[in-house]
């Protein structure tokens, strides 16, 4: 997004654009050499938390002991993140972990435990070294900075198999008032959430109920984080926080109003850009591929043909071959489990070197390969499927499969 749409400004920045937030990072030495591993966010002020969690019954630690703070009444204030090492499957001794963790950071930074967040991604069963853990949150309190470069170097810090940073910020209106949001998240494997091992962090200076914020989430992470797969594996670690702390000023949302609608498209935005984010640095990948189905009877049916299509290996494995094998797509949608007639099927592939008609009422046009093959060669591809029963739809985004991702995860622990 570039200038004003719909009111939401895009802006630099990540964690610590809004009011209040600053973020710090270190080089613990968890599980990494020579790179930081270690990222605090923190707010000058209280704020209200939402969440949410993997639907593994595999829970890690830190998502027991996050669920526990956003579900409580104790404001938040901070959130300690580590990568390296997951402390998934690591029993109770892993729960002692984070409450040593969220006492650590209680005591440097002067707030209750029980304001203290824990998230943590990497390697499942082994337990943290807390040594370095209680080092690392000692070295970052006095570096805690709101500036841009803060933001942007913690969310450098939180990566495991990512090739790059993810951040995003926007400004918009609430009542006169300008009010700020920003984020980070790493992830790269292990996304197929419903609600990889996706950590995601987003900050508002907006003043809103706990209730308000937490039903904006739960009702986004719907149409943004669960319609991304890179390799269907859903982790034991997937963690949303949303944290509020109303320094902004606006008057506090605590019903659907229209400052709601603003502020839910502005956290869309931000949750739609980093979802892409991730779903495009799937590990190995080679390109974005979005898919969208239109003319659906209804949302539900095109979100379930959309992630049918882009969970489909063979699907992903010829996007990486920059292959117009649309019968993988339209076999993908067949066993999907959602009903539609494939004789009444339009597809279309575009990118930024053009856009082509495959498929006509589920038989293939006379087409060129070779503008195909063009059109299918870019790093963000899309494939658009009209179903012809209605005026519903969804988009779902993944990546190709590579070679490189077999590698990566053929040695992930070493």
């Amino acid at each position: 997004m570039s200038g004003n749409v719909d009111g939401i400004r895009k802006i630099a920045g990540g964690v610590t654009a809004a009011k209040g937030f600053k973020a710090a990072s270190t080089a613990a030495g968890i599980k990494y050499r020579d790179r930081k591993d270690m990222a605090l966010i923190y707010s000058e002020a209280p704020c209200k938390s939402a969440g949410t969690f993997t639907s593994n019954i595999v829970k890690a630690a830190p998502v027991k002991w996050d669920k526990n703070q956003v579900t409580g009444n104790v404001p938040a204030r901070t959130v300690v993140i580590n990568a390296g090492i997951a402390n998934a499957c690591t029993g109770e001794e892993g729960m002692g972990y984070c409450g040593q963790t969220a006492d650590a950071a209680a005591a440097v930074l002067g707030i209750p435990a029980e304001s203290v967040l824990v998230a943590s991604t990497g390697v499942i069963g082994k337990q943290l070294p807390m040594d370095k853990i209680k080092a690392g949150i000692k070295a970052m309190a006095p570096l805690l900075d709101g500036g841009t470069d803060s933001g942007t170097e913690a969310s450098k810090a939180i990566m495991t198999t990512d090739t790059k940073n993810k951040e995003v910020a926007v400004q918009f209106e609430l009542g006169g008032v300008t009010v700020t949001m920003g984020g980070m998240c790493k992830g790269s494997g292990m996304i197929h959430p419903n609600m990889c091992t996706m950590l995601s962090f987003v900050t508002t200076d907006a003043a809103i109920s706990k209730e308000m914020l937490q039903e904006a989430l739960s009702e986004d992470i719907k149409d943004t984080y669960n319609m991304i797969s890179v390799d269907g594996d859903t982790s034991t670690n997937d963690t949303v926080l949303l944290l509020a702390n109303g320094l902004a000023g606006n008057e506090e949302i605590r019903e659907k109003n229209s400052d709601y609608q603003v502020f839910c498209k502005a956290l869309n935005y931000i949750n739609e850009t980093l979802a892409k984010k991730m779903a495009g640095d799937g590990e190995g990948c080679t390109a974005l591929f979005e898919v969208t189905i239109v003319g659906a009877k209804t949302k539900d049916q095109a979100k379930v043909l959309a992630k049918s299509v882009i969970t489909s290996s063979l699907t992903k494995a010829a996007i990486f071959g920059h292959d117009a094998n649309w019968g993988r797509i339209l076999c993908a949608m067949g066993y999907s489990g959602a009903s539609f007639d494939p004789e009444k099927v339009d597809l279309f592939f575009k990118s930024a070197a053009g856009e082509m008609q495959i498929i006509k009422d589920g038989v293939a046009v006379d087409y060129s390969e070779e503008q195909a093959t063009k059109i299918l060669s870019q790093p963000q591809v899309t494939a658009v499927a009209d179903i012809k029963m209605g005026d519903a739809q969804a988009t779902a985004w993944g990546c190709d499969l590579t070679l490189d991702y077999v590698k990566i995860n053929a040695d992930y622990r070493s």
